[in-house]
This record gives structure tokens, C-alpha cells and sequence, in this order.
């Protein structure tokens, strides 16, 4: 374990650099020279972007250091510790190259999110919180912290993509050793049973279990001599996998763990002819068994059928015998489950030994969790007035001598933990603290502090400025601290009530939240409103005692506690003056008609006009024709669009407010990881207005990167558009990490497309408010209403043709769409052709295999180039009547491509053909029933399978299931 640290402390700049940037050019290397600790390979020769090699090291040194062991000796050591948790602690967004090295399953050299570096992630992180690396005798700064927002979106990702291992491997047997030992990384019995199953039942052979389906690595047909694959090689090694008896050991040891004596006995059974003898008569067993040769065509005819070889090679294969003792060990009764597992991973949290001390560390969940709050005003006259409604809360003063701060500085302070001179690391990076972070209350320095979440902060996004919004996130951030709080002590949260909340129009709803609250439930979380000095003692209390040998004087940061909240554009009147904000109900009248007018025009425009929303539009064409330092009067072009932000946001001008936003080029506050939720959830977004190209997020970005695209791709097009879309991302990646069901059926969110939905919606409401005129907290509902659009698409009397152009927005399929898909490809050998694109039998089989999620997005990009949102749906439904009519005819198939155009049209001709119709239109088929359209592309489909030859059809009623 030394050893491993020395050589990857000579690595420490590649830490640093990983921190910012999680790529294999910074990543640890993990082979090195047995002497000499240098590393033995170059960038270039190896991937050594594997997070669970790192993960699995902090958890065996907790491990051991458990155990009694003494393995941490220095403080530069413990400082670069902590910095491998900074390493890991990102695993949930970084692509990386697995166990098994090699990448996606096609061994191309491309880097995946792979479910069990996330878990192995995820239980390092767990067993290191608070683990003091010097063991019971150990100093205050040698004890590790771990950001537990971070933790627990590895454990959310985690959970999500089980049972898959990644998008291209539907499958992979080092889950095991996720969910079980050694890294217990799950105790959800549900999943921990379905990843188990479907590992069992889709790799499991006579000779032990296969790595991943398609895994090319030891067979015959593998070329020795080449780093990587060619395209569609992969196709060649199908039903020839090597099997390994390794998961055969790791089956008796989950058995012995789970206490399952049964399957203990049927894997000694299975792997007792696979033991062999050396010379010494000790036993040995072969890293893995391959298919020779002359038994190849056969194999791949009927798998399972033929012998297998052990693989041989010099030495012995050290990861096989390890384990293999360790079973032995563990079923003789010579080593007992708790002296392999000291820490009691293999237990729910909640059944461990408790950790004393000082710090805050994973305990599981009481079964009667209470979130408690603490209601604060910025101000007496704030509180007198709240009084007034019968709301108790404290001043800043009042809750003296503990210190209310923001999450922003937290961070300042937590950006010393592990910074070493030496070795040149900076300690943490610049990430923002969460809600269970937040919901702690800190030791800093002999001072007590409470931090307000950052749904309180203020940014120059307008999103705050919503009242209705911000009352729903209260809520949601309150259901997320109950649901996903695991330390010891309650969470304690800090609501920060400020003066403007009382002037805004909607703040009775804070106060009816606020009654709520006081009777101890918000929505089925049990809370507990009280004074600050009565919660600490079960509260959840961390001890920051690093900050105590840092040559560092925090008491600035409490000096400044709430000048954030001295907002120079809030002006405090008296507060007789609550209630006087109105809505604005300006007309919003399109003047895009000045863009190409000269300077001298548009400025005597703006001195005649007093509408906002107009004044916004001028001010953006003399932004574009001259420049943000362009002056008009005694200000310049960009102080006058803060100006009408400001006038605009006080009078609730949602249209006006999000068109000066834009014109400013605001970001949403860190909007990336709201992005990375989508990504690791399976999806890809994409932003762009409808007509003109779309940018694909495929990969976590900057809020840079972010920033860029929406104001080239979006902005050009669309002035509003640049911030309505990062408004839709923020709420589908919230919405996604808490309802993931709203997404069922949507592989690519077109955000564009989402926004095209929401205004259909709109009209067939028979609402006159446009879409940007709608507030924040609007918006959000209304995203929520079309993406919940089967819960009430009958009640509220949809037509079928609306809601055909609704899911043809939001690119929704039915259940196996894509695997429909895949049959149908087996059956046209000439492949399936739309909108003069094609996707071609060859290379497509070869390349991708059935489950694979590149093969849906392939599918899904050649859906995307149809423009008509009813007639994609249309097309969605005749692929799934194809599929089934396939399906239920083995003997049939396709002669020439099949054109899904052509089909749809002869559906068309025939429905017109039925009704005497003259005038063929496909339209026709979207308004009617499910039931009759899908009766008419069935017909359209038999007949162009049997060229023109009659068959007595009766297909409606059978058909009726692929809706």
C-alpha cells in the first residue's frame, strides 16, 4: 500500500491537474516499475483512466487502517489522500476505461461512464468520510473529508444505470464485485437482485462467467498485434467470449456474505473441475478458458456445446489465487466476514458499529428523520412583520454567537483542506456545496456557522427574482435533504427570509409554506421549525478542525456574513409599501423590423416609446450594430439594458426580463451539473431553436463551454431562446434526479423541440399568454404538464392529432422501441431508409449489438431529421407495426429498402381510397384513432412485403398494444 503511494505521489501534478480537468491526460497512471516506482508506459500506450484502481485503494486503506495497520505516516501524505478523494470524487460525470481497460465495448479507445467505477466511487467515498488516516492516535489534521453532495450523486448515477454497466455494455460481470464484495456499494435488494440475475443469466457459462457479450480479449480470433479493434470487429468474437472462474469465487464469497449456503455449494460444485495442481500439488486456477480454433464455427453455432482450453501463460494469474484463498479461507470457517470487512461494508449503514468522535460520517437513516429549520430574517423590521402573520424567526444578531453564512463561503473556507506546498496541490477545487452539505452545522476556527442553501443565492440570472419559484424549490430541497440525508444527527436547514420576499405579489404562498411547515410536514417529510441555539444538540455538527493549524484568519468571512444581501438595486422603502408590485401586461409587440435601421432611427425610437419590451428590442439592435460601450445620453448601451433588467424585473415583465438577460448573455448558476444529471441518466440534450442546427451535450461541459454554445447556437436565432433553453435544462435535470419516470421513452431531449411542445400546449389550452411572458415557476409547470402528458392526455380531451404533435416534440418512443428497431434491421437486408437517410444493415449489426445505447441514438438521429412532430410520432408507430407483424411472421422479410416514407403514403392513398377521398394528404392519418391508422400502415406494410399480392388482413385489433 506504500509502495502504491510513493509511485503515485510522484504523480502529485497530475492530481492537481485532474481535479480541474477529468481527462486521461491527467489521469494516475497505475503500472509501474517494480523497482524504481516509475511509471513503464507512455500517454499514448495505455489507458490508465480507470477511477474504480483509485477507488478500490482508498477503501482498502480504510480498510486496513481499521484493522490496526499503520500505512499513513506523514502530513504530506495525508494531504495527497485527500486529494485522491478530490480524484474520485467526480467519477458520477467522467468517462473512463473500466476494469477491463479497454474502454466502450467496441475496444476503440473511446472512454465511458462506467456504473462500476461510479460504485466502487461511491463505496470509497463512504468509507473514508471521516476516517482518520494515523487511526486512534491520530492528530485533528489527519482526518479525510468527503463532500457528501458529491457522494451522493455517485450513489443517485450509480443506482440509475444498475443493472447496465454502460452505454455500450448492457451487461458486465465486475458488477459483482460492486455490489457485493469488496465493495458492498449498494443495499438496495432490488437492484443488488436484478444486476446479480441478469449477470448470472446473460454471461454465466461451464467454465465461469464471460467479462462483457462480444468481449473479444484472449480468443483465438483476436489479433495479438493491435491496440485496437477495427470497426465492427467485435461481431466476430460473439458466442466465443473467454469465461472466467474468477466470478465463480466472487459468487461463493457473496455467498458467504449473504449467508446463501446453497449457492455457496453450486459454485464449489461448478468450480471444482476447473482447479488444477503444480508441481508442488497446490492449487491453481487458469486466468480464463477460450474456445481453440477448431471449435469456433461450431461454438458460435450452438454456444455452450464445445470444450474449452485454460489459457496459458507464464506465472500464475495472482487475482484468481487471492481470491480463490480468500473463499477458501472464508468457507472453512478459518476467516470470519467481519475480519475481511472490518469496516461492516457488506451491512446497510444503518446496522454498522457507530463511529465515535468529531466528525460527521455515514450512519444510514432513522426511521423517523426530521428535517429541522431554522427560519432567519435579514432584518428586525423583516422579523416584526413576520410576526405579524405569526412566522417566529431570528436575526442574524439573535442567533449569536453562531454565524449565518453563504455556501459560497464555505467553499473559500474549504479550498485549504489538503493544500500542500510541497507537493504543489491546491486543496479543493472551486465546486459548490449542496443542500446535504449545507445542511450541516460547521466548527470553523472555535466559531459555530450555518450556511443557507444555494437556492438563497443571488446571481445575475433572474430566476431568483421569482417568488413562486423559490417557494418550490424550498420545498423540493427539503423532500431532497429527507430523502438522501445518511449522517449521524438531523439536518438542520436555514431558510433566509428577505426583505424583498415581503413586496413580491406572491408571497402569501411563503406564507401559507411557512404555516405548512409549523405543523411539522412538507409533503410527507417530517420537520421541525424552531431557534437555532434548541436544534444544535441533534444536529448534524462537522468539525472543520484543519482550519485551526492554517496560517489563515476566517474572520472576515464572518465579518461580511450578509453584505451579499445589501442589494444595491433593492431599494428599501418603508415596508407599507409590500404588495405594490403588479404583474406587467405590456403587449408584446415583435419590432424586428428596426434590426437593419440605422443608429440615428433607433435612438429616436427609444425616446418615444416607453414600452420595456420594445426598449429591449432597440437596445439589443444598437448592441448588435455598434457596441455594449455605445453611448445613448450619459450611459452606455450596456448600463441601459441592466437598467431595464432591473425595471423590468420589478414589475414582473418575464418576456422583457429574459430578453435583457440574454442581450447581457447571463448563465444560469452552475447549470453544469443540471447537465451531467441528464447525461448520466442515459440521455443527451440538445440545444437550438427548431429549423436551424442543434448542438448535441453528449459530455459534461464548463459553464464556459455552455455559455458559448447558447449564444452562437441559440442567440442568433432567437434572442429570449438563449436563456428560456438553459431555464428547461435546469428543470429536466432537476426533474430527472427526482421523477426520472417523466423521461421514460425520451433517449435525446431536444430542448428546442421541448419548448415547441410547451407552446402547443399553450394553444391548445386556448391560453393568450406567450410562452416568454410566462414566469419561471409557469414555465416549470408547464414542462412538467407536457412531459406528464399520458396522466391526463384523455381527461383533458386531447385530440389524437395533438397528441401525436405533443410526443413528436418531445421525441418519445414506446417501451423497446429501439430493440423493435433492431429486429426489424435483421430483416431488411437492404436497411430502413427516412427522409433520404439510411441506416444500412452492414456495418450496423457488425458494429452495435441490440441493447447498445449508441444503436438507439443512431436510431434516434435518423428519426430527428423528420421536421413534422405528428409525422415522426406517425413513423414511431409504423416502425413498432413492422416490428410486430416480423415478429409474429418469422418467414417474411424486406427485398428492398424499406422506405418508411413510401409506407406512410400508401397508408394515406388507401385511408383515401376507403372514404372516396380525391385529394390524398397524409394528414388525413394523424387525427384519426390509434386503432384505424394503425390498421391502414399495417395494410401498407403486408402489401409492399408481398409486392402488391391481397392477404385478408385483420390486424386492428392485434395491433392495438404498440400504442
Amino acid at each position: 500500500m506504500r509502495g502504491i503511494l510513493s509511485c503515485w505521489i510522484k504523480q502529485a501534478q497530475r492530481v492537481e491537474l485532474f481535479k480541474k480537468n477529468q481527462c486521461s491526460q491527467h489521469a494516475l497512471h497505475v503500472k509501474f516499475n517494480i523497482t524504481t516506482g516509475d511509471v513503464v508506459l507512455g500517454d499514448d500506450e495505455y489507458n490508465h483512466l480507470q477511477i474504480d484502481v483509485v477507488s478500490i485503494y482508498l477503501l482498502y486503506l480504510v480498510q486496513m487502517i481499521t484493522s490496526g495497520l499503520q500505512i499513513i505516516y506523514t502530513q504530506d501524505e495525508v494531504a495527497f489522500v485527500q486529494n485522491l478523494v478530490y480524484y474520485v470524487e467526480r467519477a458520477y460525470r467522467t468517462p473512463d476505461y473500466g476494469i477491463w481497460e479497454r474502454g466502450s465495448k467496441a475496444n476503440d479507445g473511446t472512454p465511458e461512464v462506467h456504473a462500476s467505477s461510479i460504485g466502487m466511487a461511491k463505496a470509497a467515498l463512504e468509507a473514508i468520510n471521516g476516517c482518520n488516516l494515523f487511526g486512534d492516535k491520530g492528530a485533528s489534521w489527519s482526518v479525510i473529508y468527503v463532500d457528501i453532495d458529491a457522494h451522493n450523486r455517485n450513489r443517485s448515477i450509480f443506482e440509475t444505470m444498475l443493472p447496465r454497466e454502460s452505454s455500450s455494455k448492457e451487461i458486465d460481470a465486475t458488477l459483482l464485485t460492486t455490489i457485493s464484495y469488496p465493495a458492498f456499494a449498494t443495499h438496495e435488494d432490488d437492484l443488488y437482485a436484478a444486476t446479480k440475475q441478469n449477470i448470472i443469466n446473460k454471461l454465466r457459462g461451464r467454465y465461469g462467467f464471460k467479462r462483457y457479450s462480444r468481449d473479444g480479449y484472449k480468443t483465438v480470433l483476436e489479433n495479438k498485434n493491435k491496440r485496437y479493434y477495427n470497426r465492427g470487429e467485435i461481431k466476430n468474437f460473439e458466442n466465443i467470449e473467454c469465461e472466467w472462474p474468477i466470478f465463480y469465487i466472487f459468487m461463493i464469497i457473496d455467498g458467504v456474505f449473504r449467508s446463501l449456503p446453497e449457492q455457496i455449494v453450486e459454485y464449489q460444485e461448478l468450480l471444482k473441475p476447473l482447479i488444477f495442481t503444480d508441481q508442488n500439488g497446490d492449487p491453481f486456477i487458469s486466468k480464463c478458458f477460450y474456445v481453440p480454433e477448431e471449435n469456433v464455427v461450431k461454438e458460435k453455432a450452438k454456444p455452450g456445446s464445445t470444450n474449452r482450453q485454460p489459457y496459458a501463460e507464464p506465472g500464475l494469474y495472482l487475482w484468481n489465487q487471492a481470491i480463490f484463498i480468500l473463499a477458501q479461507l472464508l468457507t472453512e470457517g478459518l476467516l470470519h466476514v467481519n475480519e475481511l470487512d472490518p469496516i461492516r461494508r457488506y451491512l446497510p449503514s444503518y446496522n454498522r458499529p457507530r463511529k465515535a468522535g468529531r466528525y460527521s460520517a455515514f450512519q444510514g437513516t432513522a426511521t423517523d428523520l426530521v428535517v429541522q429549520i431554522v427560519l432567519i430574517a435579514e432584518s428586525m423590521r423583516l422579523q416584526a412583520m413576520m410576526a405579524t402573520y405569526g412566522i417566529q424567526t431570528q436575526t442574524p444578531h439573535e442567533v449569536e454567537p453562531v454565524q449565518i453564512w453563504s455556501s459560497t463561503q464555505l467553499v473559500k473556507v474549504y479550498e485549504h483542506l489538503g493544500v500542500n506546498h510541497k507537493l504543489n496541490l491546491q486543496g479543493r477545487p472551486v465546486r459548490p456545496i449542496g443542500s446535504l452539505g449545507t445542511s450541516k452545522i460547521y466548527r470553523i476556527c472555535g466559531s459555530t456557522v450555518l450556511c443557507y442553501p444555494l437556492i438563497f443565492e443571488v446571481s445575475d440570472f433572474y430566476l431568483y427574482r421569482d417568488m413562486e419559484l423559490l417557494i418550490d424549490d424550498v420545498k423540493t430541497e427539503l423532500q431532497f435533504v429527507g430523502r438522501y440525508w445518511r449522517l449521524s444527527g438531523r439536518p438542520t436547514v436555514c431558510l433566509l427570509m428577505k426583505e424583498e420576499h415581503m413586496r413580491d405579489p406572491q408571497f402569501k404562498k411563503m406564507l401559507d409554506l411557512l404555516a405548512m411547515l409549523k405543523k411539522g410536514y412538507c409533503e410527507g417529510i417530517k420537520v421541525r421549525i424552531g431557534r437555532l441555539q434548541n436544534l444544535i444538540s441533534s444536529s448534524c455538527v462537522e468539525h472543520l478542525d484543519f482550519t485551526n493549524i492554517l496560517d489563515v484568519d476566517f474572520s472576515e468571512e464572518s465579518a461580511h456574513q450578509f453584505k451579499q444581501l445589501e442589494h444595491d438595486y433593492i431599494g428599501y422603502q418603508s415596508l407599507t409599501d409590500i404588495h405594490t408590485v403588479s404583474h406587467c401586461n405590456e403587449e408584446l409587440l415583435d419590432y424586428s423590423h428596426f434590426a437593419k435601421k440605422p443608429t440615428c432611427d433607433i435612438i429616436a425610437e427609444l425616446q418615444k416609446t416607453t414600452n420595456i419590451y420594445i426598449q429591449c428590442q432597440l437596445y439589443g439592435f444598437l448592441l448588435k450594430n455598434e457596441s455594449k460601450l455605445y453611448k445613448v445620453g450619459d450611459a452606455t448601451v450596456e448600463e441601459r439594458l441592466q437598467q431595464i433588467y432591473y425595471q423590468a424585473g420589478c414589475v414582473k415583465h418575464w418576456a422583457a426580463v429574459r430578453y435583457t438577460s440574454s442581450l447581457l448573455r447571463h448563465n444560469v448558476y452552475s447549470i453544469s451539473p443540471f447537465i451531467t444529471a441528464v447525461l448520466v441518466h442515459g440521455k443527451q440534450l440538445t440545444v437550438g431553436v427548431v429549423g436551424q442546427t442543434e448542438t448535441v451535450f453528449d459530455k459534461p461541459m464548463t459553464p464556459a463551454e455552455i455559455q458559448s454554445v447558447m449564444y452562437t447556437t441559440v442567440q442568433p436565432h432567437d434572442v429570449i431562446q438563449a436563456v428560456l433553453q438553459q431555464e428547461v435544462i435546469l428543470y429536466c435535470g432537476r426533474l430527472i434526479s427526482t421523477d426520472p419516470e417523466l423521461f421514460r421513452g425520451i433517449l435525446k431531449i431536444r430542448i428546442g423541440w421541448v419548448l415547441e411542445a410547451i407552446k402547443l400546449y399553450l394553444q391548445f389550452s386556448g391560453s393568450k399568454k406567450q410562452l416568454e411572458d410566462n414566469s419561471p415557476y409557469e414555465l416549470r409547470k408547464l414542462l412538467l404538464k407536457v412531459l406528464s402528458i399520458n396522466e391526463w392526455a384523455t381527461k383533458e380531451k386531447l385530440t389524437t392529432y395533438q397528441r401525436r404533435q405533443l410526443e413528436g416534440c418531445l421525441c418519445r418512443v414506446p417501451k423497446h422501441f429501439y430493440n423493435d428497431v433492431w429486429d426489424v434491421i435483421t430483416r431488411t437486408p437492404h436497411g430502413i431508409r427516412v427522409m433520404g437517410n439510411l441506416i444500412p444493415q452492414q456495418p450496423t449489426l457488425s458494429n452495435m449489438t441490440k441493447s447498445e445505447i449508441t444503436f438507439s441514438l443512431l436510431v434516434e438521429e435518423m428519426l430527428n431529421h423528420i421536421q413534422k412532430p405528428a409525422y415522426r410520432q406517425l413513423v414511431v408507430e409504423l416502425l413498432s407495426i413492422v416490428s410486430t407483424i416480423l415478429c409474429r411472421n418469422p418467414e417474411l422479410s424486406f427485398n428492398q429498402p424499406l422506405d418508411l416514407e413510401q409506407l406512410v403514403k400508401d397508408a394515406a392513398t388507401t385511408y383515401c381510397n376507403d372514404f372516396n377521398i380525391s385529394d390524398v394528404k397524409i394528414s388525413y392519418l394523424f387525427d384519426i384513432n390509434y386503432t384505424q391508422s394503425m390498421g391502414y400502415l399495417a395494410r401498407a406494410v403486408v402489401n409492399n412485403i408481398l409486392n402488391g399480392q391481397q392477404k385478408d388482413l385483420s390486424v386492428e385489433n392485434d395491433l392495438c398494444h404498440v400504442q
